[in-house]
């Protein structure tokens, strides 16, 4: 079973697919992640197009049955705030459509499942990340590690799905 898991944002959305087989039957295995960048020159509609044909490109080739998005927990800029929740509309409106679930699961929740402790840092994450998936190398980028991180406390969270 693949899970799509989702850092949204507006200049950049850190996704991952996590492979997760039946239940009992081996550990997660991250099968491909990466950023999707809009450029700030470009107008919110397309910028968000962009984001969503992206994404249709990654659930067309990938069939996930599962998305995962990190919810969007709390911002000080509000502008941010209301770019964030629109890419996050455009995943739901995707999720719809290919009639995929979606779970989204708060930064302190991801924290607490990957490295034990609700208040860890970006440090503490992509290490863990090397670790358990036996990464030869670093993620270079947060929002694409966010995205691997959500998509592995989901699997841990839900240890017992079937295909």
């Amino acid at each position: 079973m693949n899970i799509l898991s989702i850092d949204s944002g507006i200049e950049k959305t850190g996704y991952a697919i996590i492979s997760k087989g039946k239940s009992g039957t081996g550990d997660p295995r991250l099968v491909t992640s990466g950023l999707i960048r809009t450029s700030k020159k470009l107008p919110i509609q397309k910028r968000l197009l962009l984001i969503f044909d992206e994404l249709e490109k990654i659930t067309t080739n990938y069939k996930p049955k599962q998305v995962v998005i990190e919810q969007l927990f709390f911002s000080r800029n509000q502008k941010t705030a209301i770019q964030v929740s629109q890419s996050q509309g455009i995943i739901l409106l995707l999720c719809a459509q290919h009639n995929i679930n979606v779970q989204f699961l708060t930064p302190l929740q991801i924290k607490q499942i990957i490295t034990g402790y609700g208040q860890s840092d970006k440090k503490a994450i992509q290490k863990m990340l090397k670790l358990t998936l036996n990464l030869t190398i670093p993620v270079s980028n947060d929002d694409e590690a966010d995205a691997i991180a959500c998509g592995l406390a989901y699997c841990y969270l839900n240890k017992n799905l079937l295909e």
